[in-house]
């Protein structure tokens, strides 16, 4: 019988039942419709793309983030235990070896062995003793390959874990570089109303210094000092999101909210915007965006789930043995007269089950369909992502351009305006407007400086780029 067993082990091994999975061909666009140049075929290096802003304090605050962040503590974590789901899918393959021990002893004062066995009784006590030790072992035969499939869908979950880890750590770099550019951006915006508003404060004092001499009216400190007083009144919410922006920082590094205050409020110049990495081709992006392999790594698990499924249509071969040493004398236990064993081969065939078997199977398949859809939709989404921040990134430099030469008009029109204002050529009218517009238009270059860079992080992140190998 046992050979019977393992000749048609050996003439099925090899035979895994169910699909074999291929990774889906998708086509992508041969080029980025919104990237500012012919790719090139080789892709840029995105690992550490941070750098390319030339900040000390960036590259200390995200490198702290990655070793620290307790998302990713979370998802690295959770690649470990898809680790040792692989070893237990394994040894399902593997044959289950135990050992197992027994002592009894049986006392009576009666004559138990007489009343047992119909004898007359002896008029004596029983006293038995009996000592067992042995193992057994069994073993599922994974002729038609479930084991496998189960081997192979662990290994595939096991890669999506990791590339969700990376996901993580790009997800993780890129909101780090976004809140400390933001953090910058308005402390840079803060320090030019403070400067607006002490130059609008020593203009009170010439204006005042004119009515006063009977040159002009009230009217005109009036509206000075009230000009004033608005430039001074939009500190304050801008220094509340400035302290919001430290706050999302330390929550990144896993750490209080008001731990790091004292190191990002010192002074420090806005980081310079970087020049765009190439963007390299879209067909990069099935490779380097952990979002898609992760998908596609899923689709991988969901395909060998098939296997797994159809597998139960098909016998089941087990083998069992076992040796055990039984006597009634610890001395003698281990000898030869005391040995015993056993083999056994059984075959379990599905005649009927109620459909369950096939509708398993079934179910299985549109998994495998869901996850194509999922995978495919995270390709479309991984474009889409990419042509935006290429989009914006475009749109906001020619904007920038623009309104760099708006402030310098805005500011010499200011020292035209003051001029005129001291020389009596014009009234202080013109002198408010010539400063709201100067205010206006170094606000906005500030925050189109803002939007430039968060626009080159974004490239950064829909491009992949965050994570090493």
């Amino acid at each position: 019988m046992r050979r019977a067993i393992l000749l048609a082990a050996l003439a099925c091994a090899g035979c895994t039942v169910g699909p074999d999975y291929r990774k889906p061909e998708i086509a992508v666009p041969q080029q980025f419709r919104a990237a500012p140049a012919p790719a090139s075929a080789a892709p840029a290096d995105l690992s550490r793309w941070w750098t390319q802003f030339d900040d000390a304090q960036l590259q200390s605050l995200v490198e702290r983030a990655l070793k620290s962040n307790l998302d990713l503590q979370s998802a690295a974590s959770r690649v470990r235990e898809a680790r040792e789901q692989e070893i237990v899918a394994g040894a399902a393959g593997l044959p289950q070896v135990n050992a197992n021990g027994a002592a009894a002893h049986l006392h009576s004062n009666g004559d138990v062995l007489g009343g047992i066995t119909g004898q007359p009784p002896t008029g004596k006590g029983t006293d038995i003793k009996l000592y067992s030790v042995g193992f057994d072992a069994s073993w599922e035969i994974d002729v038609f390959g479930g084991v496998r499939r189960s081997v192979e869908q662990a290994g595939a979950n096991t890669e999506a874990a990791q590339w969700r880890l990376r996901d993580a750590e790009v997800t993780l770099t890129a909101e780090v570089a976004t809140d400390y550019l933001t953090l910058r951006i308005l402390q840079a915006r803060i320090a030019l109303l403070r400067d607006q508003a002490k130059r609008q404060s020593d203009m009170v004092s010439l204006v005042a210094a004119r009515a006063k001499a009977g040159f002009v009216t009230q009217l005109d400190v009036n509206q000075q000092n009230a000009q004033a007083e608005n430039t001074a009144a939009a500190i304050p919410p801008l220094e509340a999101q400035a302290r919001a922006a430290e706050h999302a920082i330390a929550t990144l590094l896993a750490a209080a909210p008001d731990a790091l205050s004292a190191e990002l409020e010192a002074n420090a110049p806005v980081p310079a915007t970087p020049p765009m990495l190439p963007s390299g081709l879209p067909s990069d992006l099935l490779e380097r965006r952990p979002d898609v392999r992760e998908a596609e790594r899923k689709l991988a698990a969901a395909t060998a789930g098939i296997g797994i499924a159809t597998a139960d249509l098909y016998p089941k071969f087990d083998l069992l043995a076992g040796i055990s040493f039984t006597s009634n004398q610890l001395s003698n236990l281990f000898s030869s007269n005391s040995l015993g064993e056993f083999g056994l081969g059984q075959i379990a065939a599905p005649i009927f089950n109620g459909g369950k078997t096939r509708a398993n199977i079934r179910e299985k398949e549109e998994e495998t369909s869901q996850a194509l859809l999922a995978y495919r939709g995270s390709v479309l989404a991984a474009l889409h992502d990419a042509e935006d921040a290429l989009t914006r990134e475009a749109s906001e430099r020619r904007r920038l351009d623009a309104l760099v030469q708006t402030a310098r008009s805005a500011q010499s029109s200011v020292e035209i305006a003051r001029d005129q204002y001291r020389a009596g050529l014009t009234t202080y009218i013109n002198v408010l407007q010539a400063q709201e517009s100067d205010l206006t238009a170094q606000d906005q270059l500030a925050q189109s400086r803002l939007a430039l860079s968060v626009d080159l992080v974004s490239i950064y992140k829909a491009l992949g780029g965050g994570w090493q190998p």
